[in-house]
Formats: C-alpha cells, sequence, structure tokens
C-alpha cells in the first residue's frame, strides 16, 4: 500500500467517524423501556371495578387537517404541501378539543402530537390541547415515536418531534415507553427514522388492582418487510403477558393495519400498502377487537371505516386502520367511529367505545 493511499483512507475513516458522531448528536436514542413522569397534575378519581368506562382512540395527524395534499401522501412522495399553516395547526387543535369535549371520553388514546417539530412551528402541541381539556383529564402519560434536532431530507430539513399521548380522567399511577422493533437499513438514515413505541398507562383501581391501557403507532406494511409483524409479535407477548397476571387491559391505536375482507376490496395500487394476510390476526385470534371482523368487513363496513386519506382522488373514508382491543374479562358496551363532524380535522377519524370492567369477585 502506498503512502498516499494509507494517506487517503485515513482520511474517509475521519471523515466516516465524523458523519457518524454528528447523525448520533442530531438524532435520539431511547432506551429498550422507559418509565414516564409527571403523570397528573391534580387531583383525580380511582377507577371503581366494575365501572362503565369510555374509550376514545384517535390519530391527529399532528393537527394539520385535510386541506392539503402532504408530500408523503401520494405513492410516489410527489404531494405538493410541505407543511400546514399556522391558521389551518390553530383551527385544527380547537376542533380536536370540540369532539373530545363531546364526547367526553375518560380515557383518550392520541397519536401525532408534535412537539419542537419546525413544521408545525415548534409547538407543544400536547400544552396546547390541555389548556383546553385541563378541567376534563387532570392525567396524561407521553411517548415520544420520532424526534431528532435536523432531519436533512429536502422535505423537511429541520427537526421533528412527534408522541403518543394518553389522556385519562382518573388517576395514572405509573406510565412506560416500550421500543418496538424497528426496520433495518442504512445506519446513517436509520437513525432518522420514526421509532415506534408502545405507550402502556397503568390506573389503579380501588380493589388494589390495575387497569392497563396502551397506546400505539406502528410502520405501515412494506412488500419483504417483517417489521410490522415483528411490532405486533411484542405488542401480543405485551398484552398476554397483562393477560397472565390477571390485569385487565385495552390497547388502541393506528395499526395500520386491514381487517378480513377489506384488502381485496382495494384497487392494485392501494393494496401495496398492505399485506393481504394481515398480521394483526396475532391479536384477533386471541383478543375480542372493536371494530371485530364481521363489522369491519360486512355490508356496513363503511360505519367502521377509520381512514380518509389527503389524496384528491378520494372523496372520503375507504378503510379501517384503527381499532381498539382488550381483554376477554372486559365487556364491551357500545362502539361507533365519529365521522358525521370529524372528516375535516384528520386523515383519520376517532374511535369511541364504552366498556365495563370487571366487577370484583363475589364475597361467599
Amino acid at each position: 500500500m502506498t503512502r498516499r493511499l494509507r494517506n487517503t483512507l485515513l482520511v474517509l475513516l475521519i471523515l466516516a467517524a465524523l458523519l457518524w458522531v454528528l447523525v448520533y448528536n442530531l438524532t435520539w436514542h431511547p432506551e429498550p423501556r422507559e418509565q414516564q413522569t409527571q403523570l397528573c397534575n391534580a387531583p383525580a378519581p380511582t377507577l371503581i371495578p366494575g365501572q362503565a368506562l369510555k374509550v376514545m382512540t384517535w390519530n391527529v395527524q399532528y393537527l394539520a387537517g385535510k386541506r392539503y395534499v402532504f408530500w408523503y401522501d401520494l405513492a410516489d412522495n410527489s404531494g405538493p404541501d410541505e407543511r400546514p399553516t399556522p391558521q389551518d395547526l390553530a383551527y385544527n387543535l380547537d376542533e380536536v378539543a370540540r369532539v373530545i369535549r363531546a364526547e367526553e371520553p375518560d380515557v383518550v388514546l392520541l397519536q401525532e402530537l408534535d412537539e419542537g417539530a419546525k413544521s408545525t412551528d415548534y409547538q407543544d402541541q400536547l400544552a396546547l390541547l390541555r389548556e383546553r381539556v385541563i378541567d376534563l383529564y387532570p392525567c396524561a402519560a407521553q411517548a415520544f415515536e420520532w424526534k431528532a434536532d435536523f432531519i436533512p431530507s429536502r422535505h423537511i430539513f429541520g427537526s421533528v418531534g412527534r408522541k403518543l399521548v394518553t389522556l385519562s380522567r382518573f388517576q395514572i399511577k405509573q406510565a412506560e415507553r416500550l421500543q418496538l422493533p424497528q426496520a433495518p437499513g442504512n445506519p446513517l438514515q436509520t437513525p432518522f427514522e420514526p421509532k415506534r413505541a408502545l405507550l402502556t398507562s397503568y390506573l389503579p383501581l380501588r380493589d388494589g388492582g390495575q387497569l392497563a391501557v396502551l397506546n400505539t403507532q406502528l410502520d405501515r406494511y412494506h412488500p419483504g418487510r417483517d417489521t410490522q409483524r415483528q411490532q405486533l409479535e411484542l405488542i401480543a407477548w405485551q398484552v398476554d403477558t397483562l393477560e397472565g397476571q390477571g390485569t385487565p387491559w385495552i390497547i388502541g391505536g393506528d395499526f395500520n393495519a386491514l381487517p378480513l375482507g377489506q384488502y381485496r376490496r382495494l384497487t392494485p395500487a392501494d393494496q401495496a400498502s398492505f399485506s393481504p394476510d394481515s398480521d394483526l390476526h396475532l391479536l384477533w385470534d386471541r383478543y375480542p377487537m372493536i371494530p371485530s371482523n364481521s363489522e369491519a368487513g360486512g355490508v356496513d363496513r363503511e360505519d367502521w371505516f377509520t381512514h380518509y386519506p389527503n389524496d384528491p382522488a378520494v372523496q372520503g373514508p375507504v378503510r379501517t386502520l384503527d381499532y381498539l382491543l382488550y381483554s376477554p374479562r372486559i365487556k364491551r358496551v357500545q362502539a361507533q367511529v365519529r365521522q358525521e363532524d370529524t372528516l375535516e380535522i384528520s386523515d383519520h377519524l376517532p374511535l369511541v367505545a364504552r366498556f365495563l370492567l370487571p366487577s370484583p369477585p363475589a364475597t361467599p
């Protein structure tokens, strides 16, 4: 090896090391399991065994609304819009608060609220929302899913911060963020990608037990990858563990997966974004789901559509991607997708359900 070649290789090695350090310092590196703090900022009641509980899950699309076709909304990433206006962010914030106040769920599971993101003016959207509903929800848990000081993409070219949020009328004793599997990729690119998570909040019961409420958003399906399946396997393990411990649980979120019967009704172009055999069966095979497969694939399936893409070719909700699943010891009372006055707020619609928690064992 000549001296010039050795020097060239040394310079390249130093540049690669400096680039790695730069990428590491710009990106976020969470622990596999992290405890969340600052859960309640006011006294909150404790759940009673056997009581009714109303739960809403809603991907609020970082309050962007429906007046845009963002670059990622089209299959070839050619959407013309980069970000919502401050006026639309303010309007959709008020609209989300309006719907929550109208429904008054006991627990609200939200996906895609921003904090510190350039495209949403560095807002803390959870803080802004809590200002409007703090009288209803003294307790909240949160977990980032995407965070970086700078993303070098031409569509972003700045900071990102996106999180899961759980609001509760009842006391949250503890909460934790569990890292879900991430798709493999280029070591210089992967750190900038979202890091999907499972946010678990534990709500104490008066009899000394607790209810686990889980909130998540999964990666989209990509042909040839099994990331979404790995994420569902970890979630199934988590709820199996809770079930084995005798802890009642409810999970909700944007699973980015179809129920039975909807895949074959998609256009060929849309089918490429979903697995023909939904890996969501890892959960529905064992636990009750809202909507059930018979509801989401039946004659009234449109009533259960929760996804309304920001695509000019789509004129209304077209598929179901959002669900609530729960322990068999919890009883479903009523459920619906609130569609009539939410079509222009987000590219997802809120799913709302009422449950009965398990009653205490009878005294002999």
